[in-house]
């Protein structure tokens, strides 16, 4: 059984990706800092034995030295957690904008970072990115903090495969496009999307799986509109 570690994993894309994985038969350790929202979880999955919750603060909290990842290899790590503040630029202040890094783009840094032993030979790491943060993207206002640090996070998988390119590990970016999330309605209040979260969960469910056969190192976006 192969092991899946997801972040954020309580609500939106991250918990219909934990749904997903338990469901076709993976190991899910999922970590948030709503550990109600994970509890909910469990009831949601046929197989809840295959599905180990973490309340978790990515922040601050070590997710390698969580108990929970003793003697096992990571096989699929994504990087789901963020943060999105909407405010004009100037009315952005210096501890939000230090939040929505910490969240997007030191995080997944760091975490990583940390998991590096723990990491299977072929793993595959995935950063959930926007497509705001793609260059040459229609950009909002109000979105400068959240939609930069996206463009940094995708930039960090780029990164991360220049590193270990002479290594079988393959690091990429998923640019999404607008799904039905809470943050998508945080960001466009009056809007609604036409991809709902477990139609996001099942596309990078099949290229977590399909992709390092042909595609390392890359952004890709995943947007039928934005937003």
């Amino acid at each position: 059984m192969k092991n899946v570690i997801i972040t954020g994993a309580s609500s939106g894309i991250g918990a219909s990706l934990a749904q997903k994985y338990v469901n076709e038969g993976f190991k899910v350790f999922a970590f948030a800092r709503s550990y109600e929202k994970l509890k909910n979880l469990k009831s949601q999955v046929k197989h809840p034995e295959n599905l180990q919750i973490v309340k978790c603060d990515i922040t601050v909290d070590d997710i390698a030295s969580s108990t929970v990842l003793d003697q096992i290899e990571v096989d699929i790590l994504i990087h789901n957690a963020g943060f999105l503040v909407n405010k004009p630029f100037e009315e952005i202040s210096k501890d939000e904008l230090l939040k929505v890094y910490d969240i997007n783009v030191l995080s997944p840094f760091l975490q990583t970072q940390k998991l590096m032993p723990k990491l299977a030979s072929d793993a595959h790491i995935i950063i959930i990115s926007s497509v705001g943060g793609v260059t040459g993207s229609v950009k909002f206002p109000g979105l400068t903090a959240y939609s930069s640090s996206k463009a940094a996070s995708s930039s960090l998988a780029e990164c991360l495969q220049a590193e270990y390119s002479d290594t079988n590990l393959t690091f990429n970016s998923l640019a999404l496009g607008a799904v039905n999330t809470e943050m998508l309605k945080k960001a466009f209040p009056d809007y609604s999307a036409e991809v709902e979260s477990m139609d996001m969960a099942s596309y990078v469910y099949s290229f977590s799986l399909e992709a390092p056969k042909l595609i390392r190192g890359k952004v890709i976006s995943v947007s039928r509109s934005n937003p």
